[in-house]
């Protein structure tokens, strides 16, 4: 969580830290590690992601640390994906290699534009040369696992902003000025198209990839499956099988640094808020996120988590939901629920449509079992 700088479009959890705490840093994650992984009681780990901050700052020992200690606790095959966010500047290109060494796999490369006016106006530290270079520096290293984040909606184009952000308050005050919505769609729509011209096939709402090299570990997130959190304000999903509870929590760990680190060093980990999540509160996150996706929900996947009331009989009876069937936004069949190409660049607007149903039939439902949050 310590960048150098902090971009302006960033709400991450990052802090500018006065010294160096980097052996502190590496000794607490081992242990926030080693912790929950021995609540979760998991036996198998199918990919780790270092992400949130700015991880290419720290040192690849750090790196190499964190995937021993998850290692010793659980199994971490060979082929488990271990991705590791990259800032494209020159001297995160000369860690890569560093990094690979110490287990990482994938790349994913914050390049989010090579348009230098926009970089400098992000408050981005690297030019569209030194991401271009950095991403060719990943792709060599780690061939067909290299993904980029790339924005759009910026300044003179429009924006999703952040609150508490940098240039949410140039904009709210009026220094900065975004274009319409309108113009953020269309740029959307000609984003897809130009992508799927170059072969790549858009496999979430703002994810596309080519010749099979989706994200597993995001594919996780979208299809429901328990992920811990580990370090300052990290969030995971998962059964504390270890404390006895059989049912899956929502954890969010202490979002500052050095109040996280004395709580690491006093109990082993940093937990500052958990919530037992209700069927309710767990069938809303995977109706959600599994929507994101361009394969929706699987007749099979939702059953695991209402194995009680299919998906055809929680939207059959919605009016609102049939118009959205009939005017091609949605498709409900033998595969599942998922949204069409055209529904999938409006998933803001179906979504309410979609949880209204399901809601008012689980409103009184208590803690989903854990046997069935298992996936």
């Amino acid at each position: 969580p310590w960048p150098g700088k902090r971009c302006s479009y960033c709400n991450f959890n990052k802090y500018i830290p006065r010294e160096n705490k980097d052996s502190i840093m590496t000794e607490c994650l081992r242990r926030e590690t080693e912790t929950l992984l021995q609540l979760s009681q998991v036996s198998c780990i199918t990919s780790v992601f270092f992400g949130g901050g700015s991880p290419s700052l720290a040192d690849p020992s750090t790196i190499a640390a964190v995937l021993e200690t998850v290692s010793k606790q659980a199994s971490l095959s060979d082929q488990a994906e271990v991705t590791l966010e990259v800032n494209p500047t020159p001297a995160g290109r000369m860690k890569l290699e560093g990094f690979h060494l110490a287990g990482v796999n994938r790349f994913s490369v914050g390049v989010q534009s090579l348009q230098d006016e926009d970089l400098r106006s992000l408050g981005r530290d690297h030019n569209s040369q030194e991401a271009l270079q950095t991403i060719e520096e990943a792709r060599r290293l780690c061939p067909g696992r290299v993904s980029v984040d790339v924005m759009f909606g910026l300044p003179k184009q429009t924006l999703t902003l952040e609150r508490g952000t940098q240039l949410f308050k140039k904009v709210q005050s009026g220094e900065v000025s975004m274009p319409a919505e309108e113009v953020t769609a269309e740029i959307y729509q000609h984003a897809r198209e130009t992508l799927h011209q170059h072969g790549f096939v858009q496999y979430e709402v703002s994810n596309f990839a080519r010749n099979n090299s989706e994200s597993d570990h995001n594919l996780s997130y979208w299809r429901g499956k328990q992920y811990i959190g580990v370090g300052p304000g990290a969030h995971g999903r998962f059964v504390p099988l270890g404390e006895g509870v059989f049912a899956r929590e929502a954890r969010t760990q202490t979002l500052e640094p050095d109040a996280w680190i004395r709580e690491v060093q006093q109990m082993g980990h940093g937990t500052r808020r958990r919530i037992l999540m209700s069927r309710l509160d767990l069938l809303e996150e995977v109706l959600v996120m599994g929507m994101r996706m361009a394969e929706g929900i699987s007749h099979k996947h939702w059953d695991v988590f209402c194995p009680q009331m299919g998906l055809r009989e929680v939207f059959s009876e919605s009016m609102c939901v049939q118009e959205l069937l009939q005017g091609g936004q949605l498709i409900l069949d033998d595969r599942g629920l998922r949204c069409t190409w055209n529904g999938l660049a409006l998933l803001d607007c179906i979504l309410p449509t979609l949880l209204a149903p399901h809601q008012t039939l689980h409103q009184h439902d208590s803690p989903l079992p854990g046997g069935l949050s298992e996936m």
